[in-house]
């Protein structure tokens, strides 16, 4: 459900920029033309603005802060990986179902459409395409949405310190199996062509390591 919107500390300026993306599909297509970057950085939505680039973990905070101007609650997820890294999405509601918008260095691990009745449903509907290097499937996890405004006495949307204070935060919460042990030791390689495609234009070279999301 959508909310009036505040100034939420935000100068008019970066409030208009925000609020021009009018919808979630805007806030993506924001996200999407922002360059991928693979340092070990924690900006808030504010230096996201002003620095024009992101990864995953800023990017979904990001997309929560634009989403919040544009009236929804901000909300973000954690998925968590095994021999990965995990992947942090802003997600919201649209006529009773989730939806979903995200930075990531992979093609396949960014917007979703608001169709998922569930939280389990859009977070399986990344599972077939989160693999690591050596091709593995890793996902396997996710955590009940957080809503960012729990962070407002620490100004996690404009400050210019870093915000490691949220991913800490999701890393203590309870997560939620995907699928069983039993599940798991079956699972097969991720084949070259989905592989490839979701490489494609990823930042970061052919490394066999987990990389940034």
């Amino acid at each position: 459900m959508k909310r009036k919107g505040k100034d939420f500390g935000f100068t008019p300026a970066e409030l208009c920029k925000l609020k021009r993306f009018r919808t979630p599909l805007g806030v993506q297509r924001a996200l999407d033309s922002m360059p991928y970057h693979i340092g070990t950085t924690a900006w808030s939505p504010r230096r996201v603005l002003l620095e024009n680039t992101a990864h995953c973990y800023e990017g979904a905070l990001f997309a929560a802060a634009a989403l919040r101007v544009l009236g929804y609650p901000p909300l973000i997820l954690d998925l968590e990986a095994e021999r990965d890294t995990d992947h942090v999405i802003a997600v919201y509601r649209e006529g009773g179902s989730w939806g979903a918008v995200a930075k990531s260095n992979f093609t396949g691990c960014r917007l979703r459409e608001p169709v998922y009745r569930t939280l389990r449903e859009l977070a399986l509907s990344y599972f077939n395409i989160y693999f690591n290097m050596r091709r593995e499937r890793t996902l396997r996890t996710y955590s009940r949405p957080v809503n960012l405004s729990r962070f407002d006495r620490l100004e996690w949307m404009t400050t210019e310190k870093p915000v490691w204070f949220v991913a800490e935060y999701l890393l203590e919460i309870p997560h939620t199996r995907l699928i069983t042990r039993a599940q798991e030791k079956k699972l097969t390689p991720v084949d070259m062509r989905t592989f490839k495609a979701e490489c494609l234009g990823r930042v970061g070279g052919e490394s066999a390591r987990p990389e940034k999301r």
